[in-house]
């Protein structure tokens, strides 16, 4: 059997400046920081998915979704590869709830220059390439 990438959407939703931000547990990248989403389904858009992931996690909508960079996300030691796309979308409404304890430890809102360490894979090859969705918050 061949095989190939996965594609993840990774979310990230800005409020009052600042962006939101999980701690995972029990998945590659355990105590790590990461933008909430996760796999896109077949047949699905990629909006559509980081809508999907995005409530599925934390019960908050967004508005004004738009398309961002994309990395190459090889993780050597757990012998997964990704694509990771990036969405920046403006919160809309919800409360901010942990509907997935058993992935991500909590949820916080972080400034875009204060982000916690460490980072997700995904979030340290956004940084390396330079390639930011957005000059400021």
């Amino acid at each position: 059997m061949e095989k190939r990438p996965f594609v993840g959407v990774a979310v990230i939703v800005i409020k009052d400046h600042k962006v939101l931000l999980g701690k995972r547990k029990n998945s590659h990248g355990s105590g790590t920081w990461q933008f909430p989403g996760g796999h896109l389904e077949f047949n699905e858009s990629i909006k559509d998915c980081a809508r999907r992931e995005l409530f599925e996690e934390t019960g908050i909508k967004i508005k004004n979704i738009r398309f961002g960079p994309y990395t190459n996300d090889i993780f050597k030691k757990e012998k997964k590869h990704y694509i990771t796309l990036f969405v920046v979308a403006d919160y809309d409404s919800g409360v901010l709830e942990l509907k997935e304890p058993e992935k991500c430890e909590k949820w916080d809102w972080f400034e875009w220059g204060k982000l916690p360490e460490p980072s997700f894979l995904p979030i340290k090859n956004l940084m390396a390439s330079q390639k930011v969705p957005f000059t400021a918050l």
